[in-house]
């Protein structure tokens, strides 16, 4: 059994005086969403100064484009995500240790014997699914604990050289795993920031940019620990064919057609305007 779900949030800073911090009213997400995703991460910034009470929070609800770090220990590539960051460290999911080194007996926040061992495995299955599903980029997975099961992420980034073409693909795929008898129950909340660029001299400079986000539950047979490596990474499969297929006619045909839209009408403005008139009292009407 599963379940799918769409959603969509928003951010507004209220109108402030020189002496009251701004009141965040929503979720951060949708200040940033009207916002060029290439541009995400200096925005993000940007936003971080103006609001620096709010860093925190944006920082961890923020989807933006993954970095890349070389692990200096095993001179592999990984990707970094505020679920591998502990202050201004990373943890590389190869040596499971932190750069820079954290100073506390512990050395920063890991994941339990059991749980790093699953990390493992599900780091390497998600190699093999890079190399036949991207052939070449980056994928990294970090895995943590929970009261009753774990949770985790899954990142995968390809991008093309930098050039008069260019573009990236970051996929974000957080999970949780709750154990119940010989079930478990999956939440699984994908997110896919794509990046499009050229630049010629017939066209100029165009960016085509967008992200979607995805929502699916199911609960699925568990025998042994091996089940959830295969059960989230069939999951994960799934989700991002999905979201492949419906990211050109949804985020880029789909916005075209709103565009046009608001340009030019298809039906007369009158009978469009009588129609958002009414929509709008039966919302009033329900709200009373």
């Amino acid at each position: 059994m599963s379940t799918e779900t769409q959603f969509d949030s928003a951010l507004y800073l209220n109108p402030i005086s020189h002496d009251t911090p701004p009141k965040l009213t929503r979720p951060p997400s949708d200040l940033l969403r009207r916002l060029p995703p290439s541009s995400t991460s200096a925005n993000l910034t940007r936003l971080c100064t103006l609001a620096p009470h709010l860093t925190e929070d944006l920082l961890s609800s923020v989807d933006q484009p993954l970095e890349v770090r070389r692990c200096k220990k095993t001179g592999r590539d990984y990707l970094l995500c505020d679920y591998n960051r502990d202050g201004d460290s990373w943890r590389s999911p190869w040596s499971n240790e932190f750069e820079p080194p954290i100073d506390d007996e512990e050395g920063g926040v890991k994941p339990s014997e059991r749980v790093r061992g699953l990390e493992i495995r599900m780091g390497e299955g998600v190699d093999v699914y890079r190399e036949l599903y991207y052939e070449g980029g980056v994928s990294s997975v970090y895995f943590w604990d929970l009261d009753d099961g774990f949770a985790g992420v899954i990142l995968l980034k390809k991008a093309t050289p930098n050039g008069k073409s260019e573009g990236g693909w970051d996929s974000i795929h957080v999970f949780e795993a709750i154990d119940r008898a010989r079930t478990a129950h999956y939440k699984l909340t994908s997110t896919v920031i794509l990046h499009l660029g050229t630049s010629n001299e017939s066209l100029g400079e165009m960016d085509l940019s967008g992200n979607m986000t995805r929502q699916v539950e199911s609960d699925m047979a568990v025998e042994a620990d091996n089940s959830h490596i295969i059960n989230i990474g069939r999951l994960v499969e799934d989700m991002e064919l999905k979201m492949r297929n419906l990211l050109p006619e949804e985020v880029y045909f789909g916005k075209a057609k709103d565009v046009v839209g608001d340009l030019r009408s298809i039906a007369r403005l009158t009978e469009a305007n009588k129609e958002k008139a009414t929509h709008q009292e039966m919302i009033n009407s329900m709200k009373r």
